[in-house]
């Protein structure tokens, strides 16, 4: 039985306490110069308290932008919206369907098969990219949804992970499916599927993070306005010449609406995120 001491209780509640002022105290500190003017933001120091060009500054970046190379942040928010959703679901469904196969399927090399996936987790991004470009060129896909997410949706690690699940799944499930007459598509769709809704509802937490704040693919595919996503639109709109000044609040604006959907997506699935990460019974 673990016993609770009020030093104990006091001091841990203070060590949270610390940890969640470091965190948030930058977003503050965001959050505050979205809502001055670019003049007050370069005051030294910079007011603590929310000025009063709330409503004003977020108008402009949603609907107006910010720079000559930016657009709008509802247009670069729909596109990183359709590219996180893409990936997330892309990645989760050809991973499950390759874990199924590995898994269920007897099949020559099946082995060499998932360890050839696995072992391209040895090779980063950086290391492809040229050649995934050359054939995304090669296929007419740059500046379309279509070139932003199909070159990444392959991941080993969701491979990986939903092959060590399937693995915990007693052979019985699938011996009783059988005898019941259930083909494959059946087996996966009426008992892996449901069993694996947790796991489903955690790698898309991950996956929708990931594709969300996908910086260097799009920013080597997208040549339009119209196809920028927000977090390459937050550095364009940060000016590169001496004699320009950047609306620092502006940015700041735009930041805090890009932290909104991922922020969204945690608190609605915390719980699911939680139990699919912990979750030991099956």
């Amino acid at each position: 039985m673990v016993e609770r001491r009020p030093v104990l209780d006091f001091i841990t509640h203070l060590v949270l306490i610390v940890g969640i002022a470091v965190v948030a105290f930058p977003v503050y500190l965001t959050f505050v110069a979205s809502t001055l003017t670019a003049e007050q933001v370069l005051d030294a120091p910079m007011t603590l308290i929310p000025g009063s060009h709330l409503i004003e500054n977020y108008r402009t970046v949603l609907f107006q932008g910010v720079g000559e190379a930016a657009s709008p942040v509802t247009t670069m928010m729909k596109n990183s919206l359709i590219m996180a959703l893409g990936i997330a679901v892309g990645k989760i469904a050809i991973s499950i369907i390759s874990a199924f196969a590995i898994v269920y399927f007897k099949f020559r090399l099946r082995k060499t098969f998932f360890w050839m996936i696995f072992i391209t987790l040895m090779l980063p991004v950086e290391v492809r990219i040229l050649p995934t470009y050359k054939v995304v060129s090669d296929l007419g896909m740059l500046d379309s949804y279509f070139g932003l997410t199909i070159p990444i949706i392959a991941s080993a690690t969701a491979t990986f992970l939903f092959r060590q699940f399937f693995l915990t799944i007693p052979d019985e499930l699938a011996e009783a499916a059988r005898i019941d007459g259930a083909g494959p598509l059946r087996f996966f769709w009426d008992v892996l599927l449901p069993l694996s809704r947790t796991s489903i509802a955690a790698l898309f937490v991950i996956q929708f993070i990931y594709g969300w704040n996908q910086y260097l693919w799009p920013l080597l595919i997208t040549t339009q306005k119209s196809m920028t996503p927000v977090v390459v639109g937050v550095t364009q709109m940060v000016s590169r010449s001496g004699d320009a000044a950047t609306d620092w609040n502006l940015v700041m604006a735009t930041v805090m609406l890009a932290m909104i959907p991922p922020a969204v997506v945690v608190v609605l699935m915390q719980r699911w995120f939680v139990k699919g990460l912990v979750e030991t019974e099956k």
